[in-house]
């Protein structure tokens, strides 16, 4: 299929541990335990909590302006992806919720139970992030203190339990992990897509023979290249093909200049010491992603310009300062933001999962700068935005 025949799906995120105007953190990598993000990250224009009203005001903003689903993270450092996004369903009317789940803290038929639920009363908006979890002192607040490739190992295991539960009932497994014995879900489910992501050697077969949809961060794209080699050449040992994501942030705005100058006033309101517990944090990480992220600065964590943080054209890796995982944005106007998309859709990468501070003001920016460029290009094909008319934005 060519690139013209493939269209991009846009996705957004749900910031269920808060947002501000300015860069929030926690996430992948950064342990709660090293602050409190409540405390921390109340920016100079205030922090934003996750409550039900704020984020029911997100994910009505992302329906309205054209974007098919929302990212619900998962973890210590946030509200429950499930509750949240179930509360969420009567919200919206044709938003899809992207839910991240750890797959070592439930039994895999109570997951394709929950799953078929959740289909059921969204009328078929589930998608399903499966998250094996790359932090010790993350995964024992779980109770899970297994090491890291017996827990790709058990997700293997349970991920085929799921499937098996959805398309093979009554089914019977007896694995090293899990066992179930005529597993069936009530009224059958129309399967969700599994998003799966995962930059270690143990993570690539799980991701090629269970997941529909392959994630990366926001990474230059020679590597993003690489790492797709890898997963079509894993995915086709097993008779399969995936599809391509990338998990990124997004800042753009009329001009280059004005993007660049609200990315360094993003980083001249980090205070030092927070910057410093944070990549603390993150250098002692097991995830390979989240040190392929900390790896695009060399090492560094003290900068005076944020072009400085640029490591390939309009990729800027400041948000990985004090945000885990996804530590990357798309830094530019409109035009380079689309032009850099349209170069990872060369590559395949065929969805988007988009975020900006804060994310109800960085959606219409989006939606409004970016959208209809990407529309042009023949990229995509989306809902018209039913957005408001164009507002004044805030300067840097």
């Amino acid at each position: 299929m060519s690139d013209r025949q493939r269209q991009l799906r846009l996705h957004w995120f749900l910031p269920t541990s808060g947002d501000s105007r300015s860069l929030v953190g926690a996430g992948q990598g950064v342990p709660t335990d090293v602050r409190d993000v409540r405390e921390t990250f109340r920016g100079p224009d205030g922090f934003r909590e996750p409550s039900i009203d704020y984020l029911a005001q997100v994910a009505r903003t992302a329906e309205q302006l054209g974007f098919e689903g929302v990212l619900t993270p998962t973890g210590t450092f946030c509200e429950d992806a499930w509750l949240t996004t179930a509360a969420l369903i009567r919200e919206t009317s044709r938003l899809k919720f992207l839910v991240a789940f750890r797959p070592g803290v439930v039994n895999p038929v109570l997951a394709a139970q929950m799953a078929a639920t959740y289909q059921r009363i969204s009328g078929g908006r589930l998608m399903l992030n499966v998250v094996t979890g790359g932090e010790p002192t993350e995964q024992a607040r779980f109770g899970d203190t297994d090491p890291k490739d017996v827990r790709y190992a058990r997700t293997e295991e349970f991920l085929s339990v799921v499937r098996g539960t959805w398309q093979d009932a009554p089914f019977d497994f007896e694995g090293d992990y899990f066992r179930a014995a005529g597993a069936l879900v009530s009224g059958g489910i129309t399967p969700p897509d599994v998003y799966f992501g995962g930059s270690s050697g143990p993570a690539g077969p799980v991701a090629a023979k269970h997941a529909d949809v392959y994630l990366t961060w926001g990474e230059p794209p020679a590597l993003v290249r690489e790492k797709i080699a890898w997963m079509r050449g894993l995915a086709a040992a097993q008779g399969r093909t995936l599809r391509f994501g990338l998990r990124i942030h997004t800042l753009s705005r009329d001009t280059s200049e004005d993007a660049w100058q609200h990315a360094q006033w993003l980083l001249d309101t980090l205070d030092p010491a927070t910057v410093a517990a944070a990549q603390r944090a993150l250098s002692a990480s097991e995830s390979t992603g989240q040190q392929r992220m900390t790896a695009l600065r060399g090492g560094r964590t003290s900068y005076s310009s944020a072009r400085e943080l640029e490591v390939a054209p309009n990729l800027w890796s400041g948000v990985g300062l004090v945000r885990g995982g996804a530590g990357t944005a798309l830094v530019g106007s409109h035009e380079e933001v689309a032009e850099r998309i349209e170069e990872y859709h060369h590559l395949g990468i065929d969805e988007l999962i988009l975020s900006g501070y804060p994310h109800v003001e960085e959606a219409y920016s989006f939606a409004e700068g970016v959208m209809p460029l990407l529309r042009r290009r023949g990229l995509w094909d989306g809902p018209q935005p039913a957005s408001e008319p164009r507002r004044e934005r805030r300067s840097a």
